[in-house]
């Protein structure tokens, strides 16, 4: 019995260990989706788009008819008790309501044009929380690569470790020589731990907004982290924040709604006439009657509603010009930061990257050979660092400014 205990707790570590392995790398087409679907925020806003499209069937709605029953001629006290109900007359009537001016069309096409505000409304919400998740995945790729430099550069380090270690039984230097070098180690052991924390609180971050139950040691993004992005000219990113930002949609979206408003109150100020009809039958006598009523509109005509739509329509023209201003200096803005952090990149991929590395490498060279100081050597290897950690800083600045230039534009300008 105990052993298959043993061998059932055996089997369990090893299923545990194998699913504490295996981990879920996504790219940034899968991050997005699933945002899409887990986000609340998004799927409430795709719930309120079927509200609207609900509130479009009730404005297509027509008058309901009118049925009217009146029982005249019940003459209780002066005809037969036993038939209390013999002289009754029984008068059906039916009247229907007429909308003129179109006052059905006219409510349907403004539930249709609020219907539209709400979907560029989505979208507008889909583009500012997209922001902040490629924002946050651009962070777990920027960590991933500090971490990559960190471990590559204590790997390095082991080598000029090792190279010493061979140095001291060879009597070249001694002991405390060998001590000296193994405790400049710790700045980049150091560098590794730092690198952990944060890469792993980046990913904490972004499991957070895609509102996945998976664990961190299990979760994992993939991604070209370089500046390897197109990026249009400033008066084409101009174009096309102008004609395809949502909020701008929503501002034009939200005019040609008042406009249908306005049209709707002018219409809502007519008279809609009562049609009717009516049938009696007295003794032999079978008649029908027909009637219209126009309620006469003198003092109610619905100035205000007329009043208010218009002022509407004006209110909502100068906030879209003031829109297309932000959307304008937001690209100005954003293509600035762009180009400003690409002029930064460029020495470092033409000179600064290639100097770092050859600096380190003679110096490491030159000290295995006694040509170099442990200080000088140490020197090159700090310098290596910083420059190498600068430059990935860089290239996470440089995809930050075009996610904020994507934001702007209205447009997905990012590398995959």
């Amino acid at each position: 019995m105990t052993r298959k205990v043993y061998v059932a707790a055996l089997f369990l570590c090893a299923v545990q260990a194998s699913l504490a392995q295996t981990v879920n790398s996504m790219g940034w087409e899968e991050l997005r989706d699933r945002f899409k679907k887990n986000n609340p925020n998004l799927v409430a806003a795709e719930v309120s788009i079927r509200e609207f499209k609900a509130i479009e069937t009730t404005a297509g709605l027509r008058p309901n008819p009118v049925l009217s029953l009146t029982t005249d001629q019940f003459a209780f006290f002066h005809t037969n008790p036993y038939r209390p109900g013999a002289a009754d007359q029984l008068l059906p009537s039916i009247s229907y309501l007429v909308e003129r001016r179109n006052k059905r069309q006219l409510r349907v096409q403004s539930a249709q044009l609020q219907t539209e505000v709400s979907k560029t409304d989505l979208m507008d919400l889909e583009r500012q929380l997209m922001f902040s998740l490629r924002d946050t995945y651009i962070r777990v790729l920027q960590n991933k690569a500090i971490l990559e430099l960190a471990l590559e550069n204590v790997a390095a380090y082991d080598k000029v470790i090792e190279v010493n270690r061979e140095r001291m039984r060879a009597g070249d230097i001694a002991k405390i020589d060998l001590t000296r070098v193994e405790l400049g180690k710790v700045q980049f052991e150091s560098d590794v731990t730092n690198a952990k924390v944060a890469l792993r609180t980046a990913k904490i971050w972004l499991l957070s907004l895609l509102n996945e139950p998976i664990p961190v040691d299990q979760f994992d993004v993939n991604g070209l982290f370089a500046d390897a992005v197109l990026i249009p000219s400033l008066d084409e990113l101009r174009v096309k924040a102008l004609a395809s930002r949502p909020d701008l949609r929503s501002a034009a979206n939200a005019i040609e709604k008042a406009k249908n408003d306005n049209k709707l109150a002018w219409a809502n100020g007519s008279a809609d006439p009562i049609v009717m009809g009516d049938y009696t039958r007295v003794g032999p006598s079978n008649t029908v009657g027909v009637g219209v009523s126009f309620p006469l509109r003198i003092f109610d005509k619905n100035q205000g509603e007329k009043e208010r739509t218009k002022l509407e329509i004006e209110r909502l023209e100068k906030l879209k010009r003031a829109i297309e201003v932000i959307a304008t200096r937001d690209v100005d803005s954003a293509y600035t930061a762009v180009e400003s952090v690409r002029s930064l990149l460029t020495p470092y991929k033409e000179r600064y990257l290639a100097q770092s590395a050859e600096v380190r490498d003679t110096m490491s060279f030159s000290y295995s050979k006694g040509g170099a100081s442990l200080l000088e050597l140490l020197d090159a290897q700090k310098s290596y660092r910083d420059t190498q950690v600068t430059y990935r800083n860089l290239i996470a600045s440089f995809l930050a400014a075009v996610n904020q230039l994507s934001l702007a534009a209205g447009a997905d300008l990012g590398q995959r």
